[in-house]
């Protein structure tokens, strides 16, 4: 294969496949980038079993500059390439595997020979046979991922947890995480009412492919037997496995009582939760008090080692019962800033029964619950 492309449209490319790439993998050609090209475009990919990314850069890609002198494939190193590329001194890269599996790299006054491995003996995307399929807006999906993959879990010990469980269904898509001590869930409509699905996402892999929503409009969600497949734009496909198992039914865990509420905005709370968490992090147990009354509601943090914090919070509106409860601050400002700005309800039952924060004006598709912690 030779060819020669524009430098940043390749490195644009790179990063992309990179994301599918693992320092740790069992199978070393895995540590490589794929590249395929052929009379219609360059196509890169990059995998570490659980996910999959593939990106094809079209020869009438007019800023691509792709110029094909004959084609062909080879596996490179993906960090060493990927530096190579971005350090080359010209706007043009040219690549070229003439003998065996060595390839040239050369730019401007710069070149490079790099020793790659057989494209043939890197492993094949998953053939998947399509149950459900449906377009959602990226910017829709972004703020699904972000609400909610904060909540999952980081314990092996509990695999299903680690994911994201998602369910389509009568129009609307509803994902749920938890760790068992917080959960969150983001419910948003869409247009298909046909589309019935119930799987599980790796949070890795969500994070992943939110680094990829930003640079398109809309997304196509594809879902097979155990692997789902996002189309971002045209020219590039990533897949996950989807974890097996049952997910806990998570609307047991939310309460439907409230003695108490709050209603503040979340910024200015997260700003006060910020400050009385620089003491609590010095202690051992990293808790933070919250003392609600209908005349001050004070937010602090007590610690021998350390220190003592004390400040009060002016709420918009508080109703229902004095309450004191004891909370990680961690899991709170995490809850807190998948809010914005808005104004929220925060809702309590007593103080060993998790709470939940909503906003005020989406409260019934958007809820946090954090567990309290027993300091007693």
């Amino acid at each position: 294969m030779q060819f020669s492309i524009n430098r940043q449209i390749l490195i644009k490319a790179l990063n992309n496949v990179n994301r599918a790439i693992s320092a740790r993998t069992a199978m070393p050609i895995l540590a490589n980038i794929k590249l395929v090209l052929t009379e219609e475009g360059l196509t890169l990919t990059g995998s570490d079993t659980d996910i999959s990314i593939e990106t094809t850069i079209p020869k009438n890609d007019d800023q691509a500059q792709l110029k094909i002198d004959s084609i062909g494939g080879i596996t490179l190193p993906a960090t060493f390439f990927t530096n190579i590329v971005k350090r080359m001194p010209g706007e043009e890269i040219k690549l070229a595997n003439i003998d065996g599996f060595q390839a040239k790299i050369s730019s401007g006054s710069a070149e490079y020979d790099i020793h790659g491995q057989d494209v043939n003996s890197y492993p094949h995307l998953p053939e998947v046979d399509i149950k459900n399929q449906l377009t959602l807006p990226a910017e829709t999906l972004i703020e699904v991922i972000r609400q909610t993959v904060i909540a999952v879990s980081k314990q092996l010990s509990q695999p299903i947890l680690t994911g994201v469980h998602f369910i389509l269904g009568g129009g609307n898509l509803t994902a749920v995480a938890t760790d068992r001590h917080r959960l969150a869930q983001r419910t948003v409509p869409f247009e298909n009412e046909e589309v019935n699905a119930d799987i599980i996402i790796p949070g890795p892999s969500l994070l992943q492919l939110q680094g990829m929503l930003e640079e398109v409009e809309t997304v196509e969600i594809r879902v097979a037997a155990n692997q789902v497949i996002f189309q971002l734009g045209p020219n590039t496909l990533f897949y996950s496995r989807l974890l097996e198992g049952n997910y806990p039914d998570a609307s047991r865990l939310i309460p439907t009582e409230k003695k108490t509420t709050l209603t503040i905005n979340a910024r200015e709370l997260l700003q006060t939760i910020d400050r009385a968490a620089l003491l609590s992090h010095e202690g051992r147990s990293n808790v933070i008090q919250f003392d609600i009354s209908g005349e001050h509601s004070i937010i602090s943090s007590n610690s021998p080692e350390v220190g003592k914090i004390e400040e009060e919070i002016f709420a918009a509106e508080t109703a229902g019962e004095d309450l004191t409860i004891s909370f990680n601050p961690d899991y709170m400002r995490d809850a807190l800033k998948s809010f914005g700005d808005e104004e929220i309800q925060i809702g309590f039952k007593t103080a060993l029964d998790p709470f939940t924060l909503v906003p005020t004006n989406n409260s019934t598709n958007f809820i946090q619950l954090i567990t309290p912690v027993r300091t007693y």
